[in-house]
């Protein structure tokens, strides 16, 4: 019976906030809500990505009497649209509430109608040019590509995009995800071409896609979604993702083995990444909390532990409530001087780009 009402309400509640932005409520009147609903689905959120682990245990301390239903931490982007499609009349536990997805995705489920408007109370703090301007979806947090070295393994440690092409590193080079559904992979491709003087965009992705298929041809390239164990084992010990995950899988290995994350000096490439709360979420109100809880000073913290820059950085640091410790443990600044922000156009190009273009310039079935 309960089930029943929590699923009609959610539904009602879905359909207003379809209509218009929503601008955040009274947080009282929001937790009684979210704790009618008790549950809070999330989707593609793997504990060691941007320290989600600790933030998602934050936001269940402070709303224990929350569930939280994780679906498929290692799904990429497109994925994440697809559950949402795939559960627009299903308000069961396979149908998430909120994503987590590169910024050329926000506007896609925004023009398929996938996601619903709502405008956390930090909403002032998030640079204009990081949100959709009716509340669809909004950024929340940046990294750059990188590389993490096996240093057991990789005796000359690459420190460039060119360098991967060498002999010497036959059978190690891998990306962390599928380039026809991982946004990470995707964005990786458009490095790997802006390296080779393209603009971002169509063009740095046809210079990738080419830069990928030599890489395949030479036997340098592994068809395997690299992680932190395949890294570790050997059977992907060049890895090529977000700096963020790799200074993350470099705090969790501590030595074993040795490892080396770097900034590849021919492209650095920052990325994205946004929030949005689905259309047909069967829990809004904990989906609301959420949101407020991700864009709260607590909440971007968490993330900045986890090495990724969340997106009121600058606020945060304007008002002194950063931890003199928590920059310390940031990489130097330099490496992050020539970081190069692809516009939300550029971005969608590459994106259609490499998505339609890898299976038939590059031919390598990555899984």
């Amino acid at each position: 019976m309960k089930t029943t009402t929590v699923r009609v309400a959610s539904a009602s509640i879905a359909a207003m906030l379809s209509a218009a932005p929503a601008l955040a409520q009274d947080m009282a009147a929001l937790i009684e809500g979210a704790r009618a609903e008790g549950m809070l689905t999330t989707i593609a959120l793997p504990h060691d990505w941007c320290g989600y682990g600790d933030v998602i245990a934050g936001f269940r301390e402070m709303y224990p009497f929350l569930e939280i239903n994780e679906l498929n931490p290692d799904a990429g982007s497109a994925d994440e649209l697809e559950a949402i499609r795939a559960n627009m009349n299903n308000t069961g536990p396979q149908a998430p509430d909120v994503i987590d997805v590169g910024l050329a995705f926000g506007p896609a489920a925004q023009a398929e109608g996938l996601i619903t408007p709502y405008m956390v109370s930090t909403w002032d703090t998030i640079p204009e040019g990081a949100r959709d301007a009716e509340g669809l979806w909004y950024g929340d947090y940046y990294g750059v590509m990188s590389f993490i070295v096996n240093t057991d393994l990789v005796d000359n440690v690459p420190t460039s995009f060119a360098d991967l092409l060498k002999p010497e590193y036959v059978g190690q080079v891998a990306l962390a995800g599928d380039p026809r559904a991982s946004n990470q992979a995707i964005l990786a491709v458009m490095a790997a071409g802006m390296a080779r003087g393209a603009e971002p965009g169509a063009a740095a992705a046809q210079a990738g896609l080419e830069f990928f298929a030599e890489l395949n041809a030479s036997g340098n390239f592994v068809p395997v979604i690299g992680r932190t164990g395949t890294l570790a084992q050997g059977t992907t010990p060049i890895l090529i993702q977000w700096d963020y995950n790799a200074l993350s899988a470099r705090d969790t290995l501590a030595g074993n083995p040795p490892v080396e994350v770097v900034v590849p000096s021919d492209a650095v490439l920052a990325g994205v990444y946004v929030q949005a709360i689905s259309a047909y979420a069967p829990h809004p109100n904990a989906a609301r909390l959420w949101m407020e809880y991700l864009y709260s000073d607590e909440g971007q913290l968490g993330w900045l532990a986890g090495y990724c820059h969340p997106i009121r950085f600058n606020d945060l640091v304007a008002r002194g409530v950063v931890p003199q410790e928590m920059m310390d443990a940031l990489p130097p600044a330099e490496a992050y001087e020539a970081a190069v922000f692809p516009t939300l156009e550029q971005v969608n190009a590459n994106r259609d780009a490499v998505v339609a273009g890898w299976d038939s310039v590059v031919g390598a079935n990555v899984e």
